[in-house]
């Protein structure tokens, strides 16, 4: 009798399918929803993100699975429910990717660019599928910084935008006076539009502002762990030391970094 081979992903569908299943299956995937494991399905693109971030192809495979099983868990539910099944999810983007890529799967031959061209696809597709703004289709539940970013970007298309970073960083300056005199009421509003202009003030310098603050981040806790180090070499707990001496601390590890960088 010849052996049937079966693909890893019909595997990984047919291990789906027997968790989920309402006789048999695992007590706990039966009683997931959408809702509930969204927050892992979030969690686990930004742990694909991490392992990139320190180029470990192992754990890079291995996040993968993980965000790979977050889609087969949400089509596994909706195809309970008749709403659609993995497969249509796997048709539905090779459908996107060869509609939004006319110059390779079509007959385009306008050599746009391709960041033009993807945008205006993207456009015609937002319209039909009702959007009557520019702001249409920016999702909420987008981490704040990156939903800012994109919705700074969907009003620069249309031409609402600094022409010069010059403008922006102004604009900054003005937000940080403005948070300084803003009454207990107000300091939230005003905090979120210092936090909303140094977004725009980034993103016209040309970078990302969630690669700048990650960056940020990493630098901070890399020194901080730096400061501890020194304490502790020197018998001290940090946390005991006078703000002045974690201060001489703090300049002493930049010091250093730059010293090391040459």
């Amino acid at each position: 009798m010849t052996e049937v081979s079966v693909t890893p992903i019909a595997r990984l569908l047919s291990i789906m399918a027997r968790l989920r299943d309402p006789q048999t299956g695992c007590e706990w995937d039966r009683a997931q929803t959408f809702s509930s494991i969204a927050p892992y399905t979030i969690e686990e693109a930004y742990e694909v993100a991490d392992a990139i971030a320190h180029d470990d192809m192992a754990a890079l495979r291995d996040e993968l699975g993980d965000l790979l099983l977050q889609v087969v868990f949400h089509a596994r539910i909706a195809q309970e429910s008749g709403h659609f099944t993995f497969d249509d999810v796997a048709d539905a983007i090779s459908s996107k990717l060869e509609r939004r890529h006319p110059h390779i799967f079509g007959d385009d031959t306008s050599g746009d660019p391709q960041a033009e061209r993807w945008e205006a696809l993207k456009a015609k597709e937002r319209a039909a599928n009702g959007a009557t703004s520019a702001m249409d289709g920016v999702a909420m539940s987008l981490p704040a910084l990156m939903r800012a970013e994109k919705l700074q970007k969907r009003a620069a298309r249309v031409g609402f935008d600094w022409p010069e970073p010059s403008g922006a960083a102004a604009k900054v300056l003005e937000e940080i006076e403005e948070l300084a005199q803003a009454g207990p009421d107000d300091k939230l509003e005003e905090a979120g539009d210092l936090l909303f202009a140094a977004v725009n003030l980034v993103r016209l310098n040309g970078l990302a502002p969630e690669d700048a603050l990650r960056a940020a981040n990493a630098k901070f806790e890399r020194r901080f762990r730096a400061m501890e180090a020194i304490a502790a070499g020197q018998g001290s707990q940090f946390a005991a030391l006078s703000l002045d001496e974690q201060e001489a601390h703090w300049q002493a590890v930049k010091r250093a970094e730059k010293t090391s960088d040459g």
